[in-house]
């Protein structure tokens, strides 16, 4: 009986100081939704804590102490993106200049390569990265990119060869 009330009383307790905590979220989040996920998940971490109902000021702290949190994420996440997007632009597909009969097969040579040998031989010859860093690009094993150099490479040999 005892944890039917208590559940009823963090209910009741929600519902009272849910519309004054997001309002308190609102001045860290972009959004309504937003604020809405920070109390929901400050009132759990603070239920789960079991902190008592009556401390309505650490419960103000969690909801605070959340939306920061999110802050934070949110900027090591636009940091990342913006080192991937400037490193990005180091990593290009080939463009030839001159167009001969031998690079226009060259280009369609490697245009008939599967997606992933594709992807490793541009990484690998036009951009200059070990197989390490391949696989840090693509998050498969340096093995597994340096095999599918291999393969691109026996295709691109078979496909460029003189027929004799």
């Amino acid at each position: 009986m005892e944890s039917a009330r208590s559940e009823d009383d963090w209910q009741t307790c929600f519902r009272q100081l849910g519309p004054a905590l997001l309002l308190f979220a609102r001045r860290w989040t972009n959004c309504r939704a937003e604020a809405e996920d920070v109390v929901q998940e400050a009132f759990v971490r603070f239920w789960r804590r079991q902190h008592s109902i009556e401390n309505r000021a650490l419960l103000y702290a969690a909801v605070r102490s959340t939306a920061l949190d999110r802050l934070r994420g949110e900027e090591r996440r636009a940091r990342r993106e913006a080192a991937v997007a400037l490193d990005g632009t180091a990593h290009f597909e080939p463009q030839f200049t001159s167009v001969d009969e031998s690079q226009e097969q060259l280009v369609a040579a490697v245009e008939r390569l599967p997606d992933e040998q594709r992807e490793v031989v541009i990484l690998k010859i036009w951009n200059d990265l070990t197989f390490a860093e391949i696989g840090n690009v693509l998050e498969i094993s340096p093995n597994t990119a340096a095999s599918r150099y291999r393969y691109a490479l026996g295709a691109l040999r078979k496909t460029l060869q003189p027929h004799e």
